[in-house]
């Protein structure tokens, strides 16, 4: 199943729908995919199953606004589970691969409340001077669990969505050189969309630890990233299980996969240069695409002045 959340010029605040034939099937005011969650599965098939015959309302997709399909997710956890990205960055930073990385499926929180969907602007950070997108896929977590094996994690898995984790690198080089972080170069964005597509939609797609599925970024429609999402080290399920190690996942939290290989301006540059492939601007627009799950346009603009703390 497809699943979208949106907003629509004849009707108030955000809807869920199901895509079906090239429209979109919405649920009655007050339904979100994330109250739709919460089991394994078996609400938001019903659901599904009721819109494909009764749908409270049909629309064109030329009349809906799509947004992010969970809008504020309870948390945000990225990871970095790509080795392609993971050892370019560090070869040209003279760094062998760490041996822990193959143990460690390691991952920042990041911010809820940032989270936009697709078509919305996103602003330079204050201070922010290296813009950089990352090419990844976000699972959203259908059931709550704790200290989950990989396998379980991996069932309580209930849709995937493109996601660009919008990155500062000027300010992320700064705050890491402490020891901390990322957090300012980070927290300011994260985009998810268009839809929220359930695993069965891409069961025929999978290969290694994921699916065959492919993923593209252009800036100003010339691309610079491609990558599949079978190449990732870490499976969702490992991720999610590391996620629950003694503590909890709960229904609608995030996961990000990090970003794939070629998927950001930083590894492009470091390889071919930055002049070749300089970091953006106000008036670029980002497109991501993965296979299956859909195109995420968002457009960058300027942000805020800095301002002093003292």
């Amino acid at each position: 199943m497809r699943w979208v959340t949106f907003t629509q010029s004849t009707s108030s605040g955000e809807r869920t729908g199901l895509m079906v034939d090239g429209r979109i099937h919405a649920c009655g005011a007050g339904t979100t995919l994330l109250s739709l969650l919460g089991d394994d599965g078996t609400r938001l098939a019903a659901e599904g199953d009721e819109l494909r015959r009764d749908p409270h309302d049909v629309f064109e997709l030329d009349a809906i606004q799509a947004l992010a399909p969970i809008p504020r997710p309870p948390t945000v956890r990225d990871f970095y589970a790509f080795e392609q990205h993971v050892r370019t960055a560090r070869q040209r930073r003279g760094l062998e691969m760490d041996p822990d990385w193959y143990e460690l499926p390691v991952f920042y929180f990041s911010n809820p409340y940032a989270i936009g969907g697709p078509d919305v602007d996103v602003a330079i950070p204050p201070g922010g001077v290296e813009m950089d997108y990352e090419l990844e896929v976000a699972a959203v977590v259908g059931f709550g669990g704790a200290d989950l094996e990989p396998d379980e994690a991996e069932r309580s898995i209930a849709g995937y969505c493109v996601m660009n984790d919008w990155s500062a690198r000027d300010i992320q080089r700064r705050e890491m050189k402490l020891s901390m972080g990322p957090v300012k170069g980070k927290d300011f964005a994260t985009s998810i969309g268009p839809v929220f597509v359930t695993p069965d939609e891409l069961e025929d797609a999978r290969r290694n630890k994921s699916y065959d599925l492919e993923m593209t970024a252009t800036v100003n429609g010339v691309e610079y990233s491609r990558a599949s999402l079978a190449d990732i080290f870490w499976s969702f399920g490992e991720m999610v299980a590391y996620a629950s190690r003694g503590t909890r996942v709960e229904t609608g939290d995030l996961i990000g996969s990090g970003t794939c290989g070629t998927g950001c301006i930083l590894e492009l540059s470091m390889v071919h240069g930055i002049d070749r492939y300089p970091w953006l601007q106000p008036g670029d627009v980002v497109e991501l695409s993965v296979e299956r799950l859909g195109k995420l346009r968002n457009r960058v603009v300027a942000g805020a002045p800095l301002r002093p703390l003292r």
